[in-house]
């Protein structure tokens, strides 16, 4: 699907027919997911928890913290009801977006940003709630809206780059206040698109960011420059510039969808929200192939407060290529 060169991925001759599209669309859903449980066990580890525990770079969905071996997290359970949101309404309906998380969250799930739980257990109205938190507390830049955009991300590409920014936002103002929140998002969701599209999502960066809001453009800016590393990060990776930085600094430094994650997961902190953001786009560019059975075999998504629903990677996969609108694409026996 790509070429590989010193740099990353070189994107050649990947194709825009639809069994390629639906592999790519069908490679992101599954790989943040996957990229989520990959993290989940090393989360508020330090730099180098990961190479330690896997040297060898062939790492599995080991489970631990909490977590059983292969099990998504939070990041993924949002990610899917917001998917699910878009699918049932035949678009973008906010309220239902936010039901379905006040639900969610209402079950008391394993693992729950703080800022996501103040603003859906607050009792506050759907298009009040984000807004009244953020008056109070002034800081909610947290990553929790990008965690759960690559569903959204794969269902808005073919609208194009406005109307995938615009929803992008309009999804992570639900529970985030913070502009910068929404700009991230919106980042991602565009680079998501372009990676759909066969393009390399690298080279799409300096377009995306002319559409970011000017009074955060260049905080973005630097953050997704080429030269940037997680070294440079100014807050824990928990914020939302990091988590993008370092996801976009994975797929540029390595070359393979594994190798991406692994670099992601090894930075530390966050390790189960910047592997799902990763994954998310890494599995855009590399396609549903380069995840390892290894880890789709065991991936499942628990969906607290609905009925005990689990999603292994067949409905993962199916979800995808639902929200991208694919059609005729044959995944591969061991997901069935």
């Amino acid at each position: 699907m790509s070429t590989t060169g010193p740099e990353g991925p070189v994107h050649g001759t990947h194709g825009t027919g639809n069994a390629a599209r639906s592999d790519r669309a069908a490679g992101a859903v599954t790989g943040s997911a996957a990229g989520d449980a990959l993290g989940a066990p090393f989360e508020f580890g330090a730099p180098g928890v990961f190479s330690a525990r896997f040297p060898d770079g062939v790492g599995t969905l080991c489970g631990g913290g909490g977590w059983d071996p292969g099990e998504a997290t939070d990041d993924t359970q949002m990610a899917v009801l917001v998917g699910e949101s878009l699918l049932d309404n035949d678009g973008l309906e906010l309220p239902d977006v936010f039901a379905r998380f006040r639900r969610w969250a209402a079950a008391e799930p394993k693992d729950i940003g703080l800022q996501t739980e103040d603003v859906l257990t607050s009792g506050d109205p759907w298009d009040l709630a984000a807004a009244l938190h953020f008056q109070i507390n002034a800081h909610a830049a947290g990553n929790g809206s990008l965690m759960r955009a690559t569903t959204s991300a794969v269902y808005f590409a073919r609208q194009g780059r406005t109307a995938t920014m615009d929803a992008a936002r309009r999804i992570a103002a639900l529970t985030h206040g913070d502009r910068a929140a929404w700009e991230g998002t919106a980042v991602f969701h565009e680079l998501v698109r372009v990676a759909l599209d066969g393009d390399d999502p690298l080279t799409a960066v300096p377009a995306a960011l002319a559409e970011v809001h000017p009074a955060h453009r260049a905080r973005w800016a630097a953050v997704l420059a080429p030269d940037w590393h997680p070294d440079d990060a100014t807050e824990f990776n928990g914020a939302v510039w990091p988590c993008l930085g370092t996801a976009l600094w994975a797929l540029r430094t390595t070359s393979g969808f594994e190798s991406a994650l692994a670099a992601a997961v090894d930075v530390g902190g966050d390790t189960d929200t910047v592997a799902a953001v990763t994954g998310g786009l890494a599995g855009a560019v590399y396609g549903l192939g380069a995840v390892p059975e290894r880890w789709t075999r065991d991936l499942h998504v628990p969906l607290p407060g609905y009925g005990g629903r689990v999603l292994r990677t067949a409905d993962l996969v199916s979800l995808a290529l639902r929200l991208d609108g694919s059609a005729g694409f044959d995944h591969p026996n061991n997901y069935t």
